[in-house]
């Protein structure tokens, strides 16, 4: 049978569709940071060295990667006055084993950091929730075309186009170790679901 070819002309609906995928998260990430303050650099250096060098048993537990390191340092000041000085090293790590959680949240504590933010929940391997999202916004899309060609009494015809939608802003028990750390079991830090979103907009022939 041979089909008929499509005019460029005729009638079109174009919808755009927006599908999400929930999944637990299997990547957590961290940040932590140390200072050490002194009368000047040389000695803030040293103070930092210090508290860093006490914290790397943490920071090398098994399953926790360390991303990148920043280091900084600066002056404190009192009005035009120069008073000491403040060194500074920001840590970004990522955790692989998100069941040592609450054994490295401990012992990172534990090292006396400056701060410690986190944990913010990813996904080794997003693209099997990305291709999930995006099968539903295609059909999001299509639900949404099905409805306006009802509307105009026609049908729904083939799929014309279809492209990536413009972003509309962002798109998360193992006892501790003895280590010295606190304990932070009851802090309820499980993983969360990572939301993958995706949003498409298509465009369809309307038969009549």
């Amino acid at each position: 049978m041979t089909e008929t070819p499509i005019d460029a002309h005729s009638p079109e609906i174009v919808t755009e569709g927006t599908g999400h995928h929930e999944q637990l998260g299997d990547r957590a990430e961290l940040d932590v940071s140390f200072t050490g303050y002194a009368e000047n650099r040389a000695d803030a250096v040293r103070e930092l060295g210090r508290r860093v060098a006490a914290a790397e048993p943490a920071l090398e537990l098994p399953g926790l990667v360390v991303r990148s390191r920043q280091f900084w340092v600066h002056n404190e000041w009192q009005g035009d006055r120069v008073v000491g000085c403040r060194a500074g090293e920001d840590i970004a790590l990522m955790l692989t084993d998100t069941a040592a959680l609450e054994e490295v949240l401990s012992a990172l504590v534990g090292a006396e950091p400056t701060g410690l933010h986190g944990p913010r929940w990813a996904l080794a391997d997003p693209a099997a929730a990305q291709r999930e999202a995006q099968r539903r916004a295609v059909e999001d899309a299509r639900q949404r075309a099905e409805g306006y060609a009802t509307a105009l009494n026609g049908r729904l015809g083939a799929l014309r186009r279809l492209s990536d939608a413009p972003s509309h802003g962002g798109h998360v028990a193992l006892a501790a170790r003895e280590s010295g750390g606190p304990d932070v079991r009851e802090l309820g830090l499980e993983p969360e679901p990572v939301r993958v979103t995706a949003r498409c907009v298509a465009s369809w022939t309307l038969l009549t």
